[in-house]
């Protein structure tokens, strides 16, 4: 089936929840909606079940612009809730399923939830104090049997599409995870853009195996849905989960972030499982050359998207699959919608081959971070004379290049932040761990470059770092960070060094740990 998507896209943004009735229309007498475990799903079932949810979420915090949070891997209610929360007119705060309490009791405690959707076992890890007074705790599947139940209509929502309609929560390179806001014209016009440039088709099966508390991961659903197509959400082990998958469903569409690519490109893949996808697409860090290679051999009939995002603008820049094969490393340009700026230090327009910041501008750019007039102050500024958008802008901290083409180069990052397996994380974080075990005086994370993550983490630690106290503090900090924050390797050392200022000199440190390392 052809994509119904043409260009140019509809730059009118509406409210988020009409996506249902627009994936009605477009999906209907193509494939399901959504394909789980122990449901399928049509777009009219979708929209009856999303209107129901919608209903049930009004009735129970009634007050408009609440925030209601879960915390529970894919399932029917993630899935339904980034809908629903907006026809309500709540704000939904999804957050992901890997994080421990007390990364999960800040988003809490910073978003005000009034409301927190869970797995049980999840809700019996938190403390009495990790929930606000007020806030209403209820098991995943009791929820959507309540509004199963209730099947109380609600009717498409009537928001103002500049209203804010989710609270994603990503790390920053110092302190704990802020809340990015995004309004419904951020999604609705993220959704619309991707499915345009991706031209996905009523037809197309996404495999979404991202988390759905990412924008990458989420936008998953909305771009698919938009196009009318159908969405397979999977919580995978291991690499095979996914190929037998996209097997079993007929998968058209599968992205992942760059670790992944590296252990599926290692995976045996039967022609049975290969043979539908029409398209790879892979933001969260960059592809290698051999990489590309492999992906490009493998996936022969398969286009292939490199793309660069970052959450407080969604996406920046995808690169047509035309161009992969010549230009491997590429960004690539804009996506629809978004105005990519490369600024010099004196804030000029950089020229081809010259490295600047990349900014970002147009509708795409979020409302800042939530309850942080500060660090809103630092990332979000008036976007440069130079733009034709005006309004804010995302000055992203990122340095790259453009060439005589137009394509863009990644450089590399302006803040000591660790992009590890696709996961965006704050150093401060991990250190604030490891200090708060008492095993430790001092504690600095860095990223150390690793062909499979990316990034790998290596602290460095003040101690005496004798086995027993080794095994010790590797223990607790597996008690209190999830899987992708764990340190690959620790390093006890009996002082730490200097900069001028007095403060820890972490270029030192970098340079030693990549010295020992072999780099």
């Amino acid at each position: 089936m052809e994509p119904i998507i043409s260009p140019p896209p509809d730059p009118t943004p509406y409210p988020l929840d009409h996506i249902v009735e627009l994936a009605s229309a477009r999906g209907a007498g193509a494939a399901p909606a959504l394909v789980l475990r122990d449901i399928t799903l049509s777009h009219d079932a979708l929209g009856e079940r999303v209107d129901w949810l919608a209903g049930w979420l009004k009735r129970t915090v009634p007050e408009s612009g609440a925030r209601i949070a879960s915390w529970a891997a894919k399932g029917e209610l993630t899935c339904l809730l980034p809908l629903a929360a907006a026809r309500a007119g709540l704000v939904h705060v999804p957050i992901n399923p890997l994080l421990k309490r007390a990364q999960v009791a800040h988003i809490l405690a910073d978003s005000g939830a009034k409301m927190l959707i869970a797995t049980a076992s999840r809700i019996k890890t938190l403390d009495p104090g990790d929930t606000a007074d007020g806030c209403f705790v209820i098991e995943e599947q009791a929820a959507m049997e309540a509004a199963l139940e209730g099947r109380t209509t609600q009717g498409p929502s009537r928001a103002d599409p500049d209203t804010l309609a989710a609270i994603l929560y990503t790390s920053g390179s110092t302190g704990k995870p802020k809340g990015v806001m995004l309004s419904h014209a951020n999604l609705w016009l993220g959704a619309v853009s991707v499915a345009h440039y991706l031209r996905l088709a009523p037809d197309d099966v996404t495999l979404a195996v991202l988390p759905l508390a990412f924008d990458y991961g989420q936008n998953q659903l909305l771009s698919t849905w938009y196009a009318g197509g159908s969405v397979v959400p999977l919580d995978f082990l291991f690499p095979r989960d996914v190929v037998k998958a996209c097997a079993r469903h007929g998968v058209t569409t599968l992205a992942a972030v760059p670790p992944l690519w590296v252990q599926l490109a290692e995976t045996e893949w039967p022609q049975q499982s290969s043979a539908t996808l029409r398209r790879l697409t892979n933001s969260g860090g960059a592809l290698t050359r051999d990489l590309v290679t492999d992906l490009r051999s493998m996936f022969a009939k398969a286009d292939l998207y490199p793309m660069y995002g970052l959450t407080e603008a969604f996406r920046s820049t995808y690169l047509d699959p035309s161009l992969v094969d010549d230009h491997p490393t590429s960004m690539g340009t804009a996506i629809p919608f978004a105005e990519i700026l490369v600024l010099d230090d004196a804030g000029q327009i950089a020229g081809p081959g010259e490295e600047g910041e990349l900014v970002h501008c147009g509708p795409l750019v979020a409302q800042g971070y939530w309850q942080d007039e500060a660090r809103t102050a630092e990332r979000f500024r008036p976007a440069p004379p130079q733009s034709r958008y005006g309004g804010m802008a995302v000055f992203s901290g990122d340095r790259v290049k453009r060439d005589n083409d137009g394509l863009l180069y990644f450089v590399g990052r302006r803040d000591a932040m660790i992009k590890s397996a696709g996961n965006r994380i704050s150093p401060q974080e991990i250190e604030e761990a490891a200090t708060a075990t008492g095993l430790v005086a001092e504690a600095v994370a860095i990223g150390v470059p690793d062909a499979r993550l990316g990034h790998a983490v290596h602290l460095v630690v003040r101690g005496t770092g004798d086995k027993a106290e080794d095994r010790r503090l590797v223990q607790e900090l597996r008690k209190r960070l999830p899987n992708f924050m764990q340190p690959q390797q620790v390093h006890w050392r009996g002082t730490l060094p200097l900069n001028p200022n007095g403060k820890i000199d972490r270029t030192t440190l970098h340079r030693e740990l990549l010295t020992e390392s072999g780099r």
